[in-house]
Parts: structure tokens; C-alpha cells; sequence
């Protein structure tokens, strides 16, 4: 007689402590056909599932599995090297994740005269996999320049551009705002590209020929930046972490 596998969970138990709803409202989820575990639709209840290995779905958006994995959010100040250890650097993460216990790797890095939108995470094929060009997760950035930023120029960068490297193309790009400041003019712009050359946003808008004097990365996929203030850390949220999963195939 075969013994009951003592990692499975009952799913509406799995659900209500995943944060989805209480145990009852994960009942009638499921009940309802809401709830998906490796593609197929699960409406009985007590159905037991690998809270590690299962894919599960709640109207569609994915449920992280279980793990003891950490999947963390940084702003990463002006001045930070994105390393953990650098005896030429000033300041390197390390100084920023003292209190953290775990080993944590960055997923790509930012220069040390870039701030932003940094993820550090243990689980290094989901690190490996969220730097590596072909799943093109989208960042977002966005730069002072200096001077006005004419229409043209706005339609050579969508057109892409060819750097020493190569070309370089964006998802999108945009003229957020213009000023003068003095005899000078500045502008804001947004963009978006998916690839993570070394130095790549600063190349780009220096080769169309407006010099970056401030640089910041507002999102990495689904994850923003948005109240996140320098130097500040959290974990990403559960959607979050689902969409990505999903992103790189994990």
C-alpha cells in the first residue's frame, strides 16, 4: 500500500496561505474554475498538490511556488558599485545588504554613476536567466540630457541605432519634459530597451548627441521603482515574482 507524499498540500490550503484570499474564498475560486495547477482547470476540492514544482494560476496570474528563495527590490544609490566586493570602489552593495543572512547575487548590474531599480535574489538560474538577452524582460530608464530634443531625434532613436557594438534598438521612447535651465536646455526622457551592453542607455543617447547627466532605471519588467526611496529594500510582491517566473520559463 503506497504512503501519502508528505510534501503535498491541499490546494485551497496552499492558496489561503499564499496570501490569495481566505481558506473559504480560495474554496469558491476554486470551485468557480478560477484556478489552474500545471494547465488544467482543478475545481475539487482537497486536491493535493507540490507547492514546490506545481504551476498554479488564479485567473490567469501565476502563484510563485513555494521556496525559501528571497527576491528582493533595490534603489541603488549614485555612487554604488554593483558588486558585493570591490576593493577600488567606494561603496559597493555589500555596505547596503549587511543585515541580510543570505548570499544574494544581482541580476545585471547598473553603473556606479546610475541609480535605480537594482533585483538581487539567491536563486541563481532565476538571476541567470532574467540578465540573459534572449528572454528580453523590458527595462525602463529614465535621463536628464542636456539640450532640447528635436523630433527627428526622437525618431532616430526608435529607428535604432548602430554603436561601436552594434546596433541597438528600443521598446519605446519618449520626450517626458523640456526646460531651460540658464542659457542651458535639459530635457527628461523615458525609454525602454531589453538588453543590458555595458553602458548601453548612456552610448545611445550620447550618440545621437545628447549627453546623460542623470540616469535612473524606474522598472525591470512588472517591478517599479515607485516609492522606493534611495538605498531602500523590499521583497517583490507576489505578482511580481509570478510574471517574471513566467517571463524567463521558470
Amino acid at each position: 500500500m503506497s504512503q501519502p507524499d508528505p510534501e503535498l498540500v491541499r490546494l485551497q490550503k496552499l492558496l489561503a496561505d499564499s496570501g490569495v484570499a481566505s481558506r473559504r474564498k480560495c474554496e469558491e475560486l476554486m470551485l468557480a474554475g478560477r484556478v489552474e495547477v500545471d494547465g488544467q482547470v482543478v475545481s475539487r476540492l482537497g486536491t493535493k498538490v507540490d507547492p514546490r514544482r506545481a504551476v498554479i494560476r488564479v485567473d490567469g496570474r501565476r502563484l510563485p511556488p513555494a521556496s525559501a528563495k528571497v527576491y528582493l527590490a533595490l534603489n541603488k544609490p549614485v555612487g554604488v558599485s554593483s558588486t558585493m566586493s570591490d576593493p577600488h570602489a567606494r561603496r559597493t552593495l555589500a555596505d547596503l545588504l549587511a543585515e541580510r543572512p543570505e548570499r544574494l547575487f544581482h541580476v545585471g548590474r547598473l553603473d556606479t554613476d546610475t541609480e535605480g531599480l537594482l533585483l538581487l535574489t539567491n536563486d541563481g538560474d532565476f538571476a541567470h536567466r532574467l540578465a540573459h538577452p534572449s528572454f528580453e524582460v523590458d527595462k525602463t530608464y529614465v535621463a536628464q540630457v542636456s539640450g532640447p530634443f528635436e523630433r527627428q531625434t526622437v525618431q532616430r532613436v526608435l529607428d535604432g541605432v548602430t554603436l561601436e557594438d552594434g546596433p541597438v534598438s528600443v521598446s519605446s521612447f519618449r520626450v517626458v519634459s523640456t526646460h531651460r535651465d540658464g542659457p542651458r536646455h535639459r530635457a527628461i526622457v523615458e525609454l525602454v530597451v531589453h538588453e543590458g551592453r555595458n553602458r548601453i542607455v548612456r552610448r545611445l543617447l550620447d550618440a545621437v548627441g545628447h549627453p546623460v547627466e542623470r540616469l535612473t532605471r524606474t522598472a525591470v519588467g512588472p517591478v517599479r521603482l515607485a516609492g522606493l526611496r534611495s538605498g531602500e529594500l523590499r521583497e517583490l510582491t507576489r505578482d511580481e515574482l509570478g510574471d517574471l517566473l513566467d517571463a524567463v520559463g521558470l
